[in-house]
């Protein structure tokens, strides 16, 4: 909002876009008048705001008005022709009217002796101009106006005062000024804003500076500063022109001379040369040639060939040598041999003498230096006393030669090492003693590790033993009449031979063999070959270390694992097994039938006896119209009949017996599901 009278603050303009001209649309308080009547106007009248007199306001005489019910204040903000602005309010506290916009008695009496004046008809009154805030009038309007300082510079023997170049900005939203300074590059002063935006002030009475104090070709102090403005922009000319204020003539705006001084060229002084170094490090500058080399130290006590590569740097002729590191080559990571240097190629004779250990080697001593000519692929070249055999170089360093100097011939040379030839590896015969796999990793190392295992076998494996029966095959027939146990480990593929002690034999039974993997006949020790449950069927002969065994017999367990894994095991070995359990199984399955009949007779006995006597207790006499009735539904005469007609039939004839008999004579007189043998139940009802 506008501060002081001396604003136009109050007014609300418009700018005309085709003049490009200000024009008043609606004047509330001209720039620098109270408006006085504008300010009566919105006085309330305090003559009319006094409340009637009523009771005391004191405790116990005050009451409340049931008549008021609303004790908010009214609103005061609102908007007008789409612009913020305040409102007095019209209603107070308990929705009291305010009297508000009413005259004094002063402005009554002026009004009552002020004569109208004759005309003719009525009066036309004006149409209302649209209201405008100052806020929204001058918002983003700045004058702007071009200005200069002078600075002492005492201590400076190049220059005694500084001309710097400001820019004033005048707001007129706010009366408000700033003072902003070019930042100009390494300057070495600081810049930017001198003076923040505020109101300035304009002398010691408390005036601050207004849009109407400023104009071309005048001096104005900030703050002790006195600045001197030369110029404006358009903006700023056209805004004070509509103003009605004459402008004065612009000025040329004065520069600063130390810094027009630094603007001339130096006076430079160049000793002509035949070679311009400059001109080869712009033009060559990161161009680097690369080749690789290899240095033979083979000739040396534990000398030997190291890969290197030597890179050329096109811009100043210096050369450096770096090492290739291999992983694992137990060298210290050192990446440079040769830092990057000029390298001389030949010396002055009196170099002999020359104490290269204090003194370094200068152009004085040097003949010749290496240069781009000097490096060629598949030619050796000594630096610094090492011996280096370039093999191949990059692209970048072909392109170059074959540009400069038309070399094409860059075949890169062979330098890698054959690999020797491989010794074979003899390893001597078993002489027998340990397992085979534990013996031979005697041959592969000085201190021989396990063999491995499969863990998972072992695991998969583990308890399950196949036992046969074997005799020993010998010309002598005491020999022959021996018998051993031969277990197959299938968690180790081991053998081993257990002889059953027998009384009286003179043989003094116990372990035979221990576990150990047993080879087959004709394996060797480059390709051996174990026996595997697959080989030990019935009848089979087994050479174990020169003792031959013949398998007479074996576990039925023996049998039921290798019909669990039929696919594991050929057809021959699985049917030796069953041929020979075929006699025993047979055998076995007769003896419980055999047991099992028997069993079920006696106990049909026992049933029938018990039946008879219940019936004896109830004076029950045959009836041989049952056996008729069960003969009658015997239609093919097979003694059997189905369940559900025998039950039909049971109930018919009403027996003096009880259920728990019945069913237990049904049970056992039950030939299959569906089926019940009728002749022995009816045995059972005949007294």
């Amino acid at each position: 909002m506008p501060r002081g009278g001396a604003s136009l603050a109050g007014c609300g303009l418009s700018e005309q876009a085709s003049a490009g001209m200000f024009t008043v649309a609606r004047v509330t308080a001209l720039p620098g008048q109270a408006g006085d009547r504008s300010r009566r106007a919105r006085r309330p009248l305090a003559m009319n705001a006094h409340p009637v007199q009523g009771l005391p306001l004191l405790p116990g005489s005050a009451f409340s008005d049931p008549t008021k019910s609303a004790f908010h204040r009214s609103q005061t903000l609102g908007y007008r022709n789409g612009f913020a602005c305040s409102r007095l309010p019209t209603m107070g506290i308990g929705r009291e009217r305010l009297y508000v916009n009413q005259l004094s008695q002063a402005e009554l009496d002026e009004l009552s002796n002020k004569r109208p004046t004759l005309t003719y008809g009525q009066a036309k009154q004006a149409p209302p101009s649209d209201f405008i805030p100052a806020h929204v009038a001058f918002d983003k309007k700045v004058l702007k106006f071009d200005a200069y300082f002078q600075e002492d510079v005492p201590i400076s023997t190049e220059e005694h005062f500084r001309i710097r170049q400001v820019g004033i900005y005048y707001y007129l939203e706010d009366d408000s000024m700033s003072v902003m300074e070019p930042i100009v590059e390494n300057s070495g002063i600081p810049q930017g804003k001198l003076i923040k935006r505020q109101r300035m002030p304009k002398n010691d009475r408390g005036d601050h500076y207004h849009w109407k104090d400023l104009n071309r070709g005048m001096n104005i102090t900030i703050y002790g500063k006195t600045f001197r403005i030369v110029d404006c922009d358009p903006f700023t000319q056209v805004f004070l022109e509509s103003q009605g204020i004459e402008l004065n003539p612009p000025e040329k705006m004065i520069f600063d001379p130390y810094t027009e001084l630094r603007k001339m060229p130096m006076r430079m002084y160049v000793t002509p040369s035949s070679f311009d170094q400059l001109k080869q490090f712009l033009t060559f500058d990161k161009q680097v040639l690369r080749f690789y080399a290899i240095w033979d130290d083979t000739e040396n006590m534990f000398g030997e060939n190291r890969p290197f590569i030597i890179h050329y740097y096109l811009a100043d002729n210096t050369v450096e040598v770096r090492e290739l590191h291999e992983r694992n080559d137990g060298r210290d990571p050192f990446p440079v041999l040769i830092r990057r240097q000029r390298l001389p190629k030949s010396f002055v004779d009196k170099m002999k003498t020359f104490p290269r250990c204090v003194l370094e080697i200068s152009n004085q001593e040097v003949l010749e230096w290496y240069t781009v000519k000097d490096f060629a692929v598949g030619k050796p070249i000594t630096l610094l006393g090492r011996s280096f055999f370039i093999y191949d170089c990059d692209e970048f360093t072909r392109q170059f030669y074959y540009e400069k100097f038309g070399i094409t011939d860059f075949q890169p040379v062979d330098v890698k090492k054959k690999p020797p030839e491989e010794v074979p590896q003899i390893i001597p015969p078993y002489n027998g003693y340990g397992f085979l796999e534990d013996s031979l990793q005697n041959c592969f190392s000085l201190l021989p590790q396990p063999p491995r295992k499969n863990f998972i076998k072992m695991l998969e494996n583990d308890h399950k033993v196949l036992r046969y029966q074997v005799a020993l095959e010998s010309p002598n027939p005491e020999e022959r009449k021996r018998r051993f146990i031969l277990s197959y480990f299938l968690s180790t593929d081991m053998i081993s031979i257990y002889e059953p002690p027998v009384r009286n034999s003179g043989i003094i039974g116990g372990k035979y063999l221990g576990k150990t993997k047993v080879p087959k006949p004709g394996s060797t020790t480059d390709n051996p070959v174990f026996y595997e449950p697959a080989d030990l069927t019935i009848g089979a002969t087994v050479e174990v270390f020169g003792h031959r065994f013949i398998i007479t017999d074996a576990d039925e367990y023996v049998l039921n694992y290798m019909e669990s894994n039929a696919e594991s095991f050929p057809a021959t070995t699985l049917q030796s097994l069953r041929d020979h359990f075929a006699p025993r199984r047979t055998a076995v399955q007769a003896a419980e039938s055999q047991s099992a009949a028997g069993m079920g007779r006696q106990e049909l006995e026992e049933l029938v006896k018990q039946v008879q006597e219940q019936l004896k207790h109830h004076n029950y006499l045959s009836n041989s119209s049952m056996r008729e009735a069960f003969l009658h539904h015997d239609k093919d005469g097979s003694g059997f009949l189905d369940k559900a007609e025998f039950f039909a039939l049971c109930n018919r004839f009403n027996l003096p017996v009880s259920d728990a008999l019945v069913n237990k004579l049904i049970s056992l007189c039950s030939h299959g599901e569906n089926q019940i043998s009728y002749h022995d139940f009816i045995r059972a009802f005949s007294c």
